[in-house]
């Protein structure tokens, strides 16, 4: 372990509570991850227990403290699944209810009722976002609902709600500090991503009650320490970010036109626009990156977030049953092209970027006699790069700025059959870190820069490394082929749950 201060990054994820102690080489030193239980109460619905996400990412947190001195923790930076909703009581802490995960659709119609009454193009225009269930204001709403008290007693100010990053924030400073930062806020629908404040009208729609909401705050900037009760001792918790801009962070992304994707459970590619937000029609949303200083303009992004991504290879290892191990797709796709004439559409719970519809359903089409799990394990890799391929070319109509290379991290990011039909789908490079931590990483460096473990954004850039770059191969007439056929699928796909 080299010398100097260290940084604790708290990773909740959507599947997993994940602790990792950086030092000042971006390096991590020691890690400790915890499996989430997931709730599936109904059919398009997922949940998490709120305690079951403080304990696990307690324990891993302790865990890898047990590992380094204490006193050489510098900060801590905070990093999270986006748009999961929790709602609790102001002085006990204890949850109202399960929490509602950013992948559920139990939502689904309160955003059609806020459609219908004509208030999807100001919402555009205020967030960046679609009237989605995707996003978290009406699962706030959803929660105040599931009880007769909830609303008196949040008008009254006994409830907080927020996502995760508030959720930690929480429970870390004992119940001090009710906060989220400006990337996080931007995910709720309930943001004006202007002003970077919560918008009174945006409320009213979504019918949330401004009391229950936290105080909105910079991605980097000391916020609160830990109760020392908590973690041994006081420790700055000084940067938060969603788990996407934090991954973004991590890419060093920091000049506009630079995009990272992002392929976890689901695939979310961030492209860096600039100060500004730039508003897209081709299905991608205008996103709030990160503030670093409460004194500095914010920095924005296009984002393409894809729903199904390495829940797919899941639903491959636990559904069908095909392989033993997510990393056995490779193996079992490996004797097969990417011309089999088999496509599956992993729309599972809908479809997002560029289609945005709750109502298509998962399609596994072009099967004949000769197909059989190796064809279909082929189709399901291939189904993640088409996905990012369609976010991208909607992304290239919106941004005239080119794209040079795409960086990319995340579990499957380890695939290199993905990431070569990635680049040749694409037609630009892809490129590996030698650190595919970069979510976790993205939320030390916010936390180190807020605490001089990093002197600034050039400090942290230098800390990056490519470990390989995928470049593209394929015949452009090929690569047009293919993807007319995955567009075929798709559409095929689409409004399948509306029709009953």
């Amino acid at each position: 372990m080299t010398d100097g201060p260290l940084v604790l990054a708290l990773d909740q994820g959507t599947t997993s509570s994940r602790a990792i102690v950086f030092d000042r080489s971006g390096r991590p030193v020691v890690t400790a991850q915890r499996e989430l239980p997931q709730i599936l109460p109904a059919p398009g619905h997922v949940a998490h227990d709120p305690e079951a996400i403080w304990e696990g990412q307690l324990a891993v947190a302790r865990e890898v403290l047990e590992a380094v001195p204490v006193e050489r923790i510098a900060a801590i930076g905070i990093t999270n699944q986006r748009e999961t909703t929790i709602v609790w009581d102001r002085t006990t802490g204890r949850p109202a209810a399960d929490a509602i995960v950013w992948q559920s659709r139990i939502t689904a119609d309160r955003c059609a009722a806020v459609v219908a009454a004509g208030h999807a193009p100001r919402i555009r225009e205020l967030t960046g976002l679609p009237v989605d269930a995707y996003f978290s204001a009406t699962k706030i709403a959803h929660l105040l609902d599931g009880a007769p008290d909830l609303r008196a007693r949040a008008a009254a100010g006994e409830l907080c709600a927020g996502t995760v990053d508030s959720w930690l924030l929480w429970r870390l400073t004992g119940g001090r500090v009710h906060a989220t930062d400006v990337s996080n806020a931007s995910r709720t629908s309930l943001l004006d991503i202007r002003t970077l404040r919560w918008d009174p009208w945006l409320c009213e729609v979504f019918d949330v009650p401004m009391a229950v909401l936290p105080t909105v705050v910079s991605s980097s900037g000391v916020i609160a320490e830990t109760d020392p009760e908590v973690l041994g001792r006081a420790i700055p918790i000084a940067g938060v970010a969603g788990d996407q801009q934090a991954a973004t962070f991590g890419q060093a992304c920091f000049a506009a036109g630079a995009a990272k994707n992002t392929y976890g459970t689901g695939a979310f590619l961030l492209r860096h626009t600039g100060q500004r937000p730039l508003p897209s029609a081709h299905g991608s949303l205008a996103t709030v990156l990160w503030r670093l200083a409460d004194d500095v303009p914010a920095s924005y992004a296009l984002e393409g977030s894809v729903f199904i991504a390495g829940a797919a290879v899941q639903w491959l290892r636990d559904g069908l049953r095909a392989i033993d191990a997510a990393a056995d797709v490779e193996r079992l796709a490996a004797g097969v092209g990417h011309d089999s004439g088999v496509y599956l559409v992993p729309a599972f719970t809908g479809l997002g970027a560029p289609w945005w519809d709750p109502a298509a359903r998962g399609l596994l089409i072009g099967i004949t006699r000769g197909t059989g799990l190796p064809e279909i394990a082929r189709a399901t890799l291939d189904s993640i790069a088409y996905q990012v391929a369609d976010v991208l070319e909607g992304m290239d109509e919106d941004d005239p700025t080119p794209l040079d290379v795409l960086r990319v991290d995340g579990g499957a990011a380890r695939n290199d059959a993905l990431l070569a039909f990635q680049a040749d789908l694409l037609g630009v490079p892809v490129e590996r870190p030698v650190v595919t931590e970069t979510t976790a990483a993205g939320a030390a460096f916010l936390a180190g820069l807020a605490t001089d473990v990093w002197s600034g954004t050039d400090e942290v850039a230098a800390t990056w490394r490519v470990e390989r770059r995928f470049e593209p191969t394929m015949d452009r007439a090929e690569r047009d082929r293919l993807v007319r056929g995955w567009r075929r699928a798709a559409e095929r796909s689409l409004g399948w749950a509306a029709e009953g």
